[in-house]
C-alpha cells in the first residue's frame, strides 16, 4: 500500500510523459542487474563515470543484451577511486554526457525490476541526475543481493554473523570472479549471485 502511494505521487511529478513506461506493471520474471562506477562514494558531490547492466529473463542472463556506457564527470576523479576502478580522466575524454546516458539507461531498464549489490548507493547516484531531469526517482522495484544472501544464510545458521563482502558471497556461491570494479563485470557477477540465490529452495523472490 505504502509503495503504491509513493509511486502514485512519484508519477505525478514526471516531467516527460514519454518515460511513463517506467511506472507500468513490472514485467514478470524479468530483471535488470546494474552497477555504477563513480568518482567517489558521496552521491551528493560525486559523479557516475560508468554504468554496466544486463537483463535477466526466465532464469537466464541475456548475454546478447547488455548496457555499457562511460560518462564524462563534472567533478575531478579522486585518487582513491582511481585505485579501485582504474578509470583515469584521460580514459573519459570521449565519454558521453550523463543526461544522454541516463535516458538510454531508462529505455534499457524499462519497467523491469532492478537487482544489485549495495544497490541503494547505485540507485541514489542515478536519482541524483534523474530527479532534476524528470522530476522523479527510479520507481522500479529493487532487490538487494546482499540482503537475499543474508536471509538465506541466517535461515541455515541462525544468529550467526554473516559476512556480506562481495568476494565472500562469490566464493560461497561458487561463482567465478571476472575482475571486480568494472561496472559490466560486477553486473554480470551480481546477476549470477542473484540467480544462484533465487533458485535456492527456501528463497522466495516476490
Amino acid at each position: 500500500m505504502f509503495n503504491s502511494l509513493k509511486n502514485y505521487f512519484n508519477k505525478k511529478n514526471l516531467k516527460d510523459e514519454k518515460f511513463s513506461f517506467l511506472f507500468d506493471k513490472h514485467t514478470e520474471d524479468e530483471f535488470v542487474c546494474f552497477d555504477c562506477e563513480t568518482t567517489g562514494l558521496n552521491p551528493l558531490k560525486d559523479d557516475i563515470i560508468s554504468i554496466g547492466a544486463v537483463i535477466i529473463k526466465n532464469n537466464t542472463i541475456v548475454s546478447s543484451k547488455k548496457f555499457v556506457r562511460f560518462i564524462k564527470p563534472e567533478t575531478k576523479l579522486q585518487v582513491d577511486a582511481i585505485k579501485v576502478h582504474h578509470i583515469r580522466e584521460c580514459d573519459l575524454i570521449n565519454a558521453d554526457n550523463i543526461n544522454k546516458v541516463i535516458e538510454e539507461f531508462l529505455y534499457f531498464i524499462g519497467n523491469r525490476k532492478l537487482v544489485g549489490y549495495y544497490l541503494e548507493f547505485d540507485i541514489a547516484m542515478i536519482n541524483k541526475y534523474l530527479k532534476p531531469k524528470l522530476g522523479i526517482k527510479l520507481p522500479n522495484k529493487a532487490y538487494e543481493v546482499s540482503a537475499i544472501y543474508h536471509d538465506w544464510k541466517i535461515e541455515a545458521i541462525p544468529q550467526s554473523n554473516i559476512d556480506l563482502r562481495f568476494d565472500t558471497i562469490l566464493k560461497e556461491l561458487k561463482i567465478p570472479s571476472l575482475g571486480k570494479h568494472d561496472a559490466y563485470n560486477d553486473a554480470i557477477m551480481t546477476a549470477m549471485m542473484f540467480l544462484k540465490l533465487k533458485n535456492q529452495p527456501k528463497v522466495k523472490i516476490k
